[in-house]
């Protein structure tokens, strides 16, 4: 009895940490963001209250309808982006790529990049897109233009592409831990019983390898969704998204509440599609059992 006790007390200690953590660091600024995006503002103060104006406001008024359907989309064109740059990648480096140590060389030098200050990388983006930049300097040189041109840079088109390469290599990471973990032997079964390559890619590979990239989806989509930098220094002033609103609201306008209110909304959308991603991977583990 005794040592059922002391194992209970054990495990008690060692979960304590870890709860505290989470509920003070996580739970607490959650809780206490709810309650304000249902006060009032009288500017300067902010009245508690309990009323629905803020969320009503988000939806109702067209210009942030806008820029969450922006955030959106964007969201989603850098994902499949990011997917198309990364998957092909990571087939290569696991399936084609005989020598284990330039793989390994080939993968570091893609997540790499994670290390580097994200503030630099985005810096890196705009001296290549701006005016003096790499880009407009090989359109010159090869005499598409006669000039610098600024349309490559502030705007949506700029933001994508800056973020797209930002985020890639959370897509690459897990989509890379999925292809490595698959069975050699099926694809050669596969293959021993006359099914063509693309066939054994589309029926045994693409498959096995749907957990990795649901997972690389929710990371890029949840980083780009939440990304405020990008779109401040390489966006235009159509290229606002939602963490830019969010981040007026407690700067400039001090209107908090409707702030905490959008961010409460955006923190639904990311639990949403968390939540979405989960179920389909279980389905897809179910449809493979």
């Amino acid at each position: 009895m005794k040592h059922a006790q002391r194992r209970r007390l054990e495990f008690a200690t060692l979960i304590s940490i870890p709860l505290i953590w989470w509920v003070v660091v996580l739970l607490v600024p959650y809780v206490i963001m709810l309650m304000i995006s249902f006060y009032r503002t009288q500017f300067p103060f902010h009245v508690p209250d309990f009323q629905v104006a803020n969320y009503v406001k988000v939806f109702a008024e067209s210009q942030y309808v806008t820029i969450l359907l922006r955030s959106l989309k964007i969201s989603i064109i850098v994902s499949l982006i990011a997917f198309a740059l990364a998957y092909p990648l990571t087939y290569f480096l696991v399936f084609k790529m005989r020598s284990k140590r330039l793989r390994m060389i080939i993968y570091v030098a893609t997540i790499i990049p994670l290390w580097v200050s994200y503030l630099l990388r985005v810096y890196t983006w705009k001296i290549v897109l701006g005016t003096e930049g790499i880009l407009n300097t090989l359109l010159m040189w090869l005499g598409i233009i006669d000039e610098p041109s600024g349309i490559l840079l502030y705007n949506q088109y700029a933001m994508t592409i800056t973020m797209a390469y930002i985020f890639t290599p959370f897509m690459v990471m897990p989509i890379f831990a999925t292809l490595e973990k698959i069975p050699k032997n099926l694809i050669e079964g596969s293959k021993d019983l006359g099914v063509a390559n693309i066939g054994t890619f589309l029926r045994v590979t693409l498959p096995l390898s749907v957990p990795g990239i649901l997972v690389g989806f929710t990371f890029t989509f949840c980083f780009a969704f939440g990304d405020f930098i990008s779109p401040r220094m390489v966006g235009g002033p159509y290229s606002n998204m939602v963490s830019n609103v969010i981040s007026t609201q407690f700067g400039q306008a001090m209107n908090w509440p409707f702030g905490s209110a959008l961010s409460m909304v955006m923190l639904f959308i990311v639990l949403a599609v968390i939540t979405l991603s989960d179920r389909f991977e279980r389905a897809g583990r179910l449809d493979l059992g």
